[in-house]
């Protein structure tokens, strides 16, 4: 079976679209979540491990996801669609330096190829990796991890070169932050390699439970999943399995506070709620009605109700367990219909704030105090007027404040929007959201 969305693979080169919006309207209905796509990165890499076959389901179909997909098939990698969400993927004949630089170039989560690679291979060579605008990315973390680990990591040119002869049979790595790539990093390039890893400064947001638990199914011995101190035991030869991937916590906390900012009542299905306790309970502080309904196995379905009184003093994104960055701007466009003033602070990116740049054309009062914080004075009217998307979750934002506005909103550049959110446009027509894309001659 081929890609269930192969004829639209690429398709900022082929075309040029966007989205058109009339907002005003209350949302109602529900909505189911797919597969996580940060979860699907280090979970497809990690095929790369082993030369038996594995089968992921689940599968989000999303632009970022066949990025990734079309990466390993250009090193060799046998992949074939089982089903619209199901793929099968054998990797024992891949040939790493048949790999199509340009997409990696593209794609932030090839970064995890390092790991696979060099731990399969004994040596890497990638250049660097795209991804989102939203400020400085380095991959100094990673470097540094690996070099802590014995291993010659060297910028060369437009290329990372990696490569290590011998590890010491026990390794100890202090990560400089709590990064969740440099953490699945480690985690890649320890599974296959004998003795012990310890990672501390660990990050332990859903990616890494979920790369732990695949890893786990392959034979790897991993202890202190969930907590900032990972000891991985890696083996000589890793298993092929099945796996079903993980629901997408950022699609449903998206899903939940648009609903909210519009008002409507909303059934939300697929939440994984271990990774969203926090930022729901803040919406209930906030003022936002909400029945939770726990489905067993950490899923649930969340009931977002119309609020009369909306009050939020501070938005602050920090690594799980609190409010992911990937929700800051979700909430900086509810933040713009609560009463008083409210402080936005995302100290990760400095580039996470310029969709507030967008909601001043719609009539927003925002006040910044520089590239991580903001003050946002509501409730303010927002108007319709023509966008930009410059980032995926700034994009799904922007979304956001259209469908509370007054007229009609357009969003160019939505590509980055499809890069993590899969035909949001029909699910939100399903809410009956006024929203339609458009293709531009």
């Amino acid at each position: 079976m081929k890609c269930p969305l192969s004829k639209t693979f690429f398709s900022v080169k082929d075309v040029s679209e966007e989205f058109v919006i009339r907002g005003g309207k209350s949302l109602k209905g529900k909505v189911r979540i797919g597969g996580a796509k940060n979860a699907s990165f280090p979970i497809l890499v990690a095929c790369l491990l082993t030369n038996e076959e594995c089968e992921i389901s689940n599968i989000p179909l999303i632009e970022d996801v066949f990025r990734m997909i079309e990466i390993l098939k250009s090193m060799g990698a046998d992949i074939e669609w089982k089903d619209k969400r199901t793929i099968r993927i054998k990797t024992d004949c891949v040939d790493p330096l048949k790999a199509k630089k340009e997409l990696i170039s593209l794609l932030r989560g090839s970064v995890l190829l390092l790991g696979a690679l060099l731990g399969r291979f004994k040596e890497a060579k990638i250049p660097q990796p795209g991804g989102c605008i939203i400020g400085a990315r380095p991959i100094d973390t990673h470097l540094d991890a690996f070099r802590q680990m014995g291993v010659k990591a060297q910028f060369m040119g437009k290329h990372f070169n990696f490569s290590f002869n011998r590890l010491p049979e026990t390794r100890e790595v202090i990560l400089n932050e709590f990064s969740v790539t440099g953490t699945e990093n480690i985690m890649l390039f320890s599974a296959l390699n004998p003795g012990k890893t310890i990672i501390k400064t660990a990050d332990c947001d859903y990616q890494v439970q979920e790369l732990a638990r695949f890893l786990e199914k392959m034979g790897v011995g991993i202890e202190g999943t969930g907590t900032h101190k990972l000891t991985i035991k890696g083996k000589k030869r890793l298993k092929g399995v099945k796996h079903k991937l993980m629901y997408d916590p950022p699609e449903a906390g998206t899903f939940i506070i648009t609903a909210a900012a519009t008002r409507g009542n909303v059934l939300i299905e697929n939440v994984e709620l271990p990774f969203l306790e926090f930022p729901l309970k803040k919406l209930k502080d906030f003022g936002v009605p909400l029945k939770i309904v726990k489905k067993g196995k950490g899923l649930a379905s969340v009931r977002v109700y119309p609020w009369k009184n909306l009050k939020i003093n501070k938005i602050q994104s920090l690594p799980y367990p609190g409010i992911p960055s990937d929700l800051q701007s979700a909430f900086g466009v509810l933040a713009t219909q609560a009463d008083g003033s409210t402080l936005i602070h995302d100290p990760l990116y400095e580039g996470r704030l310029k969709y507030l740049e967008e909601l001043t054309k719609m009539g927003a009062e925002i006040y910044f105090a520089d590239p991580h914080r903001a003050i946002i004075n509501g409730p303010t009217k927002l108007y319709g007027k023509k966008l930009k998307s410059l980032d995926l979750r700034g994009g799904a934002a922007l979304i956001m404040a259209g469908l509370i506005a007054k007229g009609k909103t357009t969003i160019e550049n939505i590509y980055q929007i499809d890069r993590g959110y899969e035909r949001i446009e029909e699910r939100l027509q399903g809410l009956g959201a006024d929203i339609k894309r458009i293709a531009l001659k």
